[in-house]
């Protein structure tokens, strides 16, 4: 593999794993991610700092049509071990390019009562992440409402979130990735609106 991955794999990693979590634990939060790395076409640094952050030999990741014929599963096999899964209920975690790809949170592994966190983490590549108008979240982590513009924004996701937290504490995380950035939505975040 001639692409770059982490240039220093574990201070890189554990860098790129203190910027997701801090997006997890701060809804709405945009946070600086995937300088340095150089994935293969049509995957972009951030989502592949997350993704090289994340992913083990223990952990499948399912790839949405949009990366299917292309060198991203091996590139992310090669440097982190996970596996491809066929089904998208049988990930750990899923890539998915939401400008490209159509989103169906029930599609994926929502948890069980005895192992909630047996649910999918969703990557999802964007065009753009700000902290504006756009979603209006509430939830832990979040200090009153936060705001979020995502781009694109799939069609009815807000309802599609909806359902997510009606299963809490099973249901799927969310972690969008745009050029140099990423932000997140736990299960535990509602979604007030769009503004």
């Amino acid at each position: 593999m001639s692409l770059a991955a982490f240039a220093d794999p574990v201070f890189e990693s554990q860098a790129a794993f203190r910027a997701v979590l801090r997006a997890m634990s701060s809804p709405g939060a945009v946070m600086s991610l995937g300088a340095g790395v150089t994935p293969p076409a049509p995957l972009r640094p951030a989502a592949a700092a997350v993704l090289l952050a994340l992913c083990d030999f223990e952990t499948p990741l399912w790839l949405s049509p949009a990366y299917a014929g292309s060198e991203v599963g091996a590139w992310l096999k090669f440097h982190t071990g996970a596996t491809v899964a066929k089904e998208p209920a049988g990930a750990a975690f899923a890539l998915i390019d939401l400008a490209r790809d159509p989103l169906d949170l029930a599609a994926f592994a929502q948890g069980t009562a005895a192992y909630p966190d047996r649910s999918t983490t969703i990557i999802g590549e964007v065009e753009g992440l700000a902290t504006a108008p756009g979603l209006r979240l509430i939830g832990p982590g979040v200090n009153g409402e936060a705001r979020l513009a995502v781009s694109p924004l799939p069609p009815q996701f807000a309802e599609s979130w909806r359902i997510n937290n009606e299963g809490f504490p099973l249901g799927i995380d969310m972690v969008f990735a745009a050029p140099g950035a990423v932000a997140a939505l736990p299960r535990t975040t509602r979604i007030l609106g769009i503004v």
